[in-house]
């Protein structure tokens, strides 16, 4: 037996020693408790925040690869269809004309009538505009012995001309008016005295002027204004007015500089209706030059002006001089977009009183008043606009204000001295009461617009005066108030009101007493009624060029007064027509 054999036979004898053993011993159960389930979880993986970076030693660059395409044409039988754009019904262009004409006849032989021209030049480069107004009345006012006509003429004529880098133009205008002073106090009743009295009075205006616009240029505008008025009664006045403004950029801002010079200049052939005699005449005249610089800042919701007013007057009559400077700061912010603007500001100036600028706001005023310039100190207001709703917008403001020398329209004291050739001494026109104001106001304001074809607005306005005087302000109303209506009703037939009402005013009517000064002549006071006045207008349009129109006024038939003693014409009604055509 070798070695091999030898070694193999000792594995196979322990080998089986070891399997015997291991039969012999038992296995036992266990018990297993499992305390807690099996729970398998995910654990969150954290992604390599850093950018690995690239070591090489040699960098290569990309190379370049130029492309070529080598194109081989194909036969092919398609051929697409041709596709047709929808159909979109276009609106007809509403034709337009170059002229217009209207004429108009009612009630208290009132007469209307209303023409306008625009002719282009040189394609549109240059523009005629001219235009004719004429509105009168013959028509008596009951219970007013004395002739209450009136009538209104105006003629005016621009001329415009656009060029590349400027554009300039050039106006004239001519004017006649004729007016009564019809108003005559319940004492004044003697026929022999009212037939006597020459009521009439007639004011003439002669107008001209000039502007020019530059577009590259730190001049921007230019206009100057001359105006001649003159009346009945030998009064006259001479105004003319020049204004330029500059602009020059400030880092992100604009600097503007307006200037000016005033020159006003009359006479009246008459003496103060105070004046027991009438000796002679009253002459005035006023020169103020003004310099108003301003700074513009925009700045994402914010709006804001910087600036002042600095003016100089003259009294050339008086030899009296005065320089005034006066705020001109404004601004506007807004709170919710266009829902709530904030806006506010404090301005002044040295206003320019004129004859003519009277007789526009009264034209029954005495052809003999003082004239003077009105210092407005200041006009301090604050308020909130915007829009409620898309078609709602909303205007709320309060204000208060100082002015010195502010004019007043005041009846004339009966003067029974007096013999001039016109009769406005009765106690039958106005004159000026200059006194120191100081006037608080609140205004409100909504518009509602539904549509282009619908539009309705109302306001109202609230005063409360102090004057230096103590005495009320005359003719002055505490409240005042509006509404105006528009509604196009389809394509032919339009209408719309409007309504205002003016609260209580007073004035006061005295009696011209010898060695008396003015303030102490005996007189008592005038309570003049608030009025409420409404008027209505509807039209029908044929076509595009003819069309008719009704306009009532007055519709509650309220004979009140407007100035004191000056009743108006009670319910008024006219029609007419209007054709437009190229002319």
């Amino acid at each position: 037996m070798n070695k091999n054999k030898l070694s193999l036979f000792f594995a196979i004898l322990i080998s089986g020693i070891v399997i015997c053993e291991a039969q012999e011993t038992e296995i036992g159960t266990e018990e297993v408790t499992v305390v807690k389930p099996y729970a398998p979880s995910v654990s969150d993986a954290f992604k390599i925040k850093s950018v690995p970076g690239l070591i090489d030693s040699i960098v290569r660059k990309k190379k370049r690869i130029n492309y070529s395409i080598f194109s081989v044409p194909v036969a092919s039988t398609f051929t697409p269809a041709k596709g047709r754009a929808a159909g979109v019904e276009k609106a007809q262009p509403e034709e337009l004309f170059n002229s217009y004409a209207s004429v108009g006849l009612g009630n208290y032989n009132n007469a209307l009538v209303d023409f306008y021209t625009s002719r282009e030049i040189d394609r549109g480069n240059q523009r005629l505009d001219i235009g004719l107004n004429h509105f009168s009345s013959r028509g008596d006012i009951e219970e007013t012995p004395l002739n209450t006509d009136f009538y209104n003429t105006d003629l005016a004529g621009y001329y415009t001309k656009n060029d590349r880098n400027y554009s300039w133009g050039a106006n004239l205008g001519a004017s006649h008016q004729l007016y009564n002073w019809y108003g005559l106090p319940e004492n004044v009743t003697d026929p022999l005295v009212i037939e006597g009295i020459d009521e009439k009075q007639q004011y003439y205006t002669l107008e001209a002027g000039a502007h020019l616009k530059l577009k590259d240029s730190p001049f921007k505008n230019g206009e100057i204004q001359l105006r001649r008025f003159w009346d009945e009664v030998e009064s006259a006045e001479n105004r003319l007015i020049f204004q330029s403004v500059l602009e020059f950029p400030v880092t992100e801002e604009n600097l503007t500089i307006a200037a000016g010079v005033d020159y006003l200049g009359g006479s009246f052939e008459n003496a103060l209706i105070s004046d027991v005699q009438n000796l002679g005449g009253i002459n005035y005249g006023f020169i103020q030059a003004n310099i108003s610089p301003s700074l513009n800042i925009i700045r994402d919701n914010l709006t804001l002006k910087l600036g002042a007013n600095i003016m100089y007057g003259l009294d050339t009559e008086n030899s009296e001089s005065n320089f005034y400077i006066y705020p001109a700061v404004s601004a506007s912010y807004r709170l919710l977009d266009e829902v709530a603007i904030a806006y506010g500001g404090v301005e002044g100036e040295l206003r320019q009183n004129s004859y003519h600028g009277f007789v526009s706001d009264n034209p029954f005023l005495a052809p003999a008043v003082a004239i003077q310039p009105t210092d407005h100190q200041y006009d301090a207001y604050v308020g909130l606009k915007g829009q409620l709703l898309p078609n709602l917008s909303y205007n709320i403001k309060g204000s208060y204000s100082a002015e010195n020398r502010r004019p007043l329209f005041k009846l004339t004291p009966q003067n029974g001295f007096r013999n001039d050739e016109k009769g406005y001494f009765y106690g039958n026109s106005f004159e000026l009461f200059y006194d120191d104001i100081k006037t608080l106001g609140i205004f409100g304001e909504l518009n509602l617009d539904i549509n282009r074809n619908f539009s309705l607005g109302v306001n109202a306005e609230v005063f409360d005066y102090d004057t230096e005087t103590d005495n009320p302000a005359w003719n002055l109303p505490n409240i005042q108030g509006s509404l105006s209506l528009d509604y196009q009703i389809g394509e032919q037939w339009f209408l719309g009101a409007n309504l205002f009402y003016v609260g209580e005013r007073e004035d006061l009517n005295a009696q011209v007493v010898q060695n008396v000064q003015p303030e102490d002549f005996p007189a008592t006071l005038v309570q003049l009624d608030g009025f409420f006045d409404a008027n209505a207008h509807v039209g029908y349009r044929f076509n595009n060029q003819l069309s008719i129109f009704a306009k009532a006024s007055n519709l509650a038939n309220n004979q009140y007064q407007r100035w004191a003693n000056f009743r108006v014409q009670g319910f008024q009604i006219l029609a007419g027509a209007t054709y437009k055509f190229d002319f």
